[in-house]
């Protein structure tokens, strides 16, 4: 990997972070690299800046931060296929960081990067859009939104907590109707996440799939369906009299949708690309980690492994 042009996103607020970012700042410029720098967070979005104000390719985006930040990263970046090095620098869970222990020599950093001594994983992202009308109307009234994580439709109000109705149809035909706080359409990577709590399965991050989940529907018969990659996933709001349904984007809200109006979400044409420093990653070792699984209370030895 060359480093002729790095993006450097530090979470926003988080003194620790900012710090770290300023010394990468110092150290790649005296490798004669230029440094795009800012802060990332609720209110602070510095990629189409970074994205605009390039003068050349973009080689690398170090996001110091936790998941969060992460997320905003791959959202803004995987169009542009930029490679991710994303590490655990004020985050809390880092399920998508490398943990900062593996940073903490960051010039040996760089020399492994130009040295192309890492790796990469891809991960699968979504796309969305709004449609107006029936199906025969193939014009979205939105841009496309990407999300790593999940989709989500459910509505929000500042007054009281409401029920949605949504129906949804899979490849145009009528799966379900769902009553209840709403619909989680979800990436391997987000099965995780918001799914999971949910009550959704638990699907490797290097699979391509589909995974949706709905979010405490008013019927026990109501399940996660887990979907080839290629399907295609709308729903519809309907009973919306207040016009209180929002679609979702890793947690970020990205836009309203009235009634009349569809979400078509599908498999993006773009990846997520995180670079990987550890020599020992391990997905499942992830998991036994950040959510903590205790397995059996009483351990028996294996001594056929020998």
């Amino acid at each position: 990997m060359q480093l002729k042009q790095v993006i450097i996103a530090h979470k926003a607020g988080d003194s620790n972070s900012k710090r770290m970012a300023e010394q990468c700042a110092r150290q790649l410029e005296k490798r004669n690299c230029q440094v795009l720098m800012g802060p990332s967070g609720a209110k602070d979005n510095p990629y189409p800046v970074f994205l605009a104000s390039s003068t050349q390719r973009i080689d690398l985006a170090l996001v110091l931060g936790g998941d969060g930040t992460a997320l905003a990263a791959a959202r803004n970046l995987a169009v542009a296929g930029i490679p991710l090095l994303s590490v655990n620098v004020g985050g809390h869970l880092g399920f998508l960081t490398e943990p900062f222990e593996v940073f903490q020599d960051t010039e040996r950093v760089w020399d492994r990067l130009e040295e192309d001594r890492y790796a990469v994983e891809r991960r699968m992202m979504l796309q969305a859009s709004v449609f107006e009308g029936d199906r025969t109307n193939r014009d979205p009234v939105s841009d496309p939104f990407l999300a790593l994580n999940e989709m989500c439709v459910k509505p929000a109000s500042p007054d009281r907590m409401l029920t949605s109705i949504l129906e949804m149809e899979i490849d145009g035909e009528v799966v379900d109707q769902y009553q209840g706080d709403g619909l989680l359409v979800a990436t391997p990577t987000g099965s995780t996440c918001y799914t999971v709590s949910a009550g959704g399965p638990i699907v490797h991050s290097g699979m391509e799939a589909i995974v949706v989940t709905p979010i405490c529907p008013l019927s026990l018969s109501s399940r996660s369906i887990v979907l080839p990659p290629g399907s295609v996933v709308s729903i519809w709001p309907l009973g919306d009299y207040e016009l209180n349904t929002k679609l979702w984007m890793d947690g970020v809200m990205s836009t309203a949708i009235w009634p009349g109006h569809r979400v078509d979400v599908r498999m993006a044409d773009c990846q997520a690309k995180f670079i990987i420093l550890r020599e020992n990653y391990s997905y499942y070792q992830t998991l036994r980690e950040k959510l903590q699984w205790a397995g059996a209370r009483i351990h028996y030895d294996n001594n056929h492994r020998h």
